[in-house]
């Protein structure tokens, strides 16, 4: 260890410099620059240390015209997951990659023509209609034995790599005005989407590969009305159109339980469990998920609202079909979205329900002594709910 001269030898000897005892902070003096000091002046540094650390992302605005606040500096904007203790990647020599026949110059040279072929597609949802098509004898029994919530992976009968597969994106338009955009069933659906990855031959222009090469809109953190700190694209967004993505420090669920207990109950929550593959099969539990906590470390999409009628969704997006722990949580257009207008998801991720049923169970929580201590959704949608997490 080296060696670190006495303490009294680190101090200044500098008749100049002011020493303080620091048990006794602030000083009067220190009061005294603090209150002469106008409120104007320490708003604007503030809001210049902002702006210095938006430059860590690329196409990203502050907008404030409601008042002169600015967003927490305690938040680090990042490009990438953060993992933290205990967390780790599967191992990268099971990120084999799809091979033959998948190759750069297939689909009018945009890689993996064949959906039925592509081994990164392995795990993605069966194309039924196509299934129908070629086999209709096997089409009947798969959908029979789906209806029967039966393990369909683990029939003998029914040969899961050989079954067609579903795309998850439909190719950009060829003057490129129109961009790639996610496919209606996995855009109505809860389904996972794979793409390939660096290992595969299909190489990098493959139309399955969107969300791993990271957003491509401008986004706006803009100050709201009522709910503080929202989102906006700066142009229009299509229906299925990828945004981006929720990062944060990935954490254990245990580190992730602590966190939670040491904020308190009415702390804002930026958790998000990666438990989209739980199940027996493959080992994984609701204790053994990592957790995504975006609360210091993030990108622009921490800064977006809920609503009871949002016009995004978030989707599970995978590049390596074998690690169910760590995956890309993604933001996708579910409607065409003006230039301008707030973008908001569902933080509960329910799906659609019908006015009338809204309203009923709106009228319950109101008359519901216990949810007084339920957080108010202000988001103003037709069919809101009244209260956040509910």
């Amino acid at each position: 260890m080296r060696h670190m001269p006495p303490l009294t030898d680190l101090q200044s000897r500098d008749p100049n410099v002011l020493k303080v005892n620091a048990s006794r902070l602030p000083t009067v003096q220190m009061l005294e620059i603090a209150a002469s000091t106008p409120v104007s002046r320490a708003e604007h540094l503030i809001r210049e240390a902002f702006f210095h650390k938006l430059r860590a992302v690329k196409a990203i605005r502050l907008e404030n015209d409601i008042d002169s606040s600015t967003p927490s500096l305690d938040f680090t904007f990042i490009n990438e997951f953060v993992l933290r203790d205990g967390v780790v990647r599967a191992d990268p020599e099971t990120n084999g990659g799809c091979q033959n026949p998948c190759r750069p110059n297939m689909g009018q040279h945009i890689g993996c023509e064949y959906a039925k072929q592509c081994t990164c597609l392995e795990y993605a949802a069966v194309n039924e209609q196509a299934l129908e098509r070629e086999d209709p004898h096997l089409y009947r029994y798969y959908m029979q034995r789906k209806q029967q919530d039966s393990r369909i992976d683990t029939d003998s009968r029914i040969d899961m790599k050989k079954l067609p597969k579903r795309f998850p994106y439909q190719k950009a338009g060829q003057d490129n005005r129109v961009p790639s955009t996610l496919q209606t069933f996995y855009r109505e659906s809860r389904n996972a989407i794979y793409e390939c990855n660096p290992n595969c031959n299909c190489g990098p222009v493959c139309k399955s590969r969107l969300v791993q090469k990271g957003r491509k809109v401008p986004l706006t953190i803009f100050k709201t009305l009522n709910r503080g700190w929202g989102v906006k694209c700066d142009e229009d967004l299509i229906q299925g159109e990828f945004i981006d993505t929720y990062l944060g420090e990935v954490i254990t669920n245990e580190e992730a339980d602590r966190r939670e207990a040491k904020a308190g109950k009415d702390k804002a929550s930026y958790l998000y469990s990666l438990d989209k593959f739980v199940n027996e099969e493959n080992g994984l539990t609701e204790d053994d998920c990592y957790v995504v906590d975006g609360q210091h470390m993030g990108g622009p999409t921490r800064f977006i609202n809920h609503c009871c009628e949002p016009n995004c969704r978030q989707y599970t997006v995978s590049y390596n079909k074998y690690d169910f722990r760590i995956y890309d949580l993604a933001f996708f257009a579910i409607e065409n979205i003006p230039a301008g207008k707030e973008l908001t998801f569902d933080y509960m991720d329910k799906d659609e329900e019908e006015e009338e049923d809204v309203i009923r169970k709106r009228e319950v929580a109101a008359n519901d002594p216990e949810n007084t201590e339920k957080k108010p959704c202000n988001c103003g949608a037709r069919k809101c709910r009244g209260s956040l997490w509910v």
